[in-house]
């Protein structure tokens, strides 16, 4: 299949490069991929794009970006082969999503601030998923997020409706009451009921970060950035002090923490 080297690309020249690689007598490897196996690449590009956000740097921003779009273009191209859809038709589903879902802008609804922005949004997307309870609005939850963040969203989804604590301090309460029923499972060694009591303090403890305007994902992600620098003068004053770690007393290594939180 003939290609046009250029200095510059464009939409249209990415569809043809992976029409090329995925044709008879392209790329081997991309001939062989399905939606399934190259779900992971997705995730994992979707995560450098926010790696490049948080440091922000723009130039691999852009380069990450692209990362993502490939997939996306990947995605379609899949579907293209299968006469299912593709890139325009979901560029097509997109644009139609964004007017529907914008009243406020493209149709006779009104917005002055951004909650009642989101008010539109959400109302029309309950009546176009068809989602006629609040139970169906929790569903439609992905599963495939990360826990902490299904946690947060299906927690300010719950509050939509009143189901929420007055204060941060009637979410503190549950959090001890938690905590609680967990040393009570940790105590009868059971299995099963530790790991759900713990599912239920760690549900509990996001619900605080909720109520303090905090993220809970980036929230945790900042602490084990902590954890690790910490570490690291952990070791450090280890060396200088000529102790090895590996095979230190408990005692040893708590009193090398305490220095190296200070």
């Amino acid at each position: 299949m003939e290609f046009e080297m250029k200095e510059r690309y464009d939409f249209g020249d990415l569809i043809r490069v992976l029409k090329i690689l995925r044709a008879p007598g392209g790329c081997p490897w991309d001939m062989a991929q399905n939606h399934h196996s190259i779900r992971q690449n997705f995730i994992e590009e979707t995560y450098e794009v926010i790696e490049a956000i948080d440091n922000e740097d723009k130039e691999l921003l852009k380069e990450e970006l692209g990362d993502v779009m490939l997939q996306v273009f990947f995605h379609a191209e899949i579907e293209s082969e299968n006469n299912s859809f593709d890139i325009n038709d979901v560029t097509d589903n997109v644009c139609r999503k964004l007017i529907i879902r914008h009243p406020h802008v493209f149709a006779d609804k009104s917005a002055e601030n951004v909650e009642e922005a989101l008010d539109n949004w959400n109302a029309v997307k309950m009546k176009t998923k068809a989602q006629k309870t609040q139970t169906d609005v929790l569903n439609s939850v992905s599963k495939a997020l990360p826990s902490l963040m299904r946690s947060q969203k299906l927690q300010q989804k719950a509050a939509k409706v009143g189901f929420d604590w007055e204060s941060v301090d009637g979410a503190l309460d549950k959090l001890k009451e938690e905590v609680a029923e967990l040393e009570e499972a940790i105590s009868e060694n059971d299995s099963s009921h530790m790991q759900e009591e713990l599912g239920d303090v760690l549900f509990s403890a996001v619900n605080i970060a909720r109520f303090i305007n905090a993220d809970a994902e980036n929230v945790l992600y900042n602490a084990c950035e902590k954890f690790i620098s910490r570490f690291s003068k952990m070791e450090q004053i280890a060396r200088e002090n000529n102790i090895v770690m590996d095979g230190a007393s408990l005692e040893t290594l708590d009193g090398l923490w305490e220095q190296a939180k200070k």
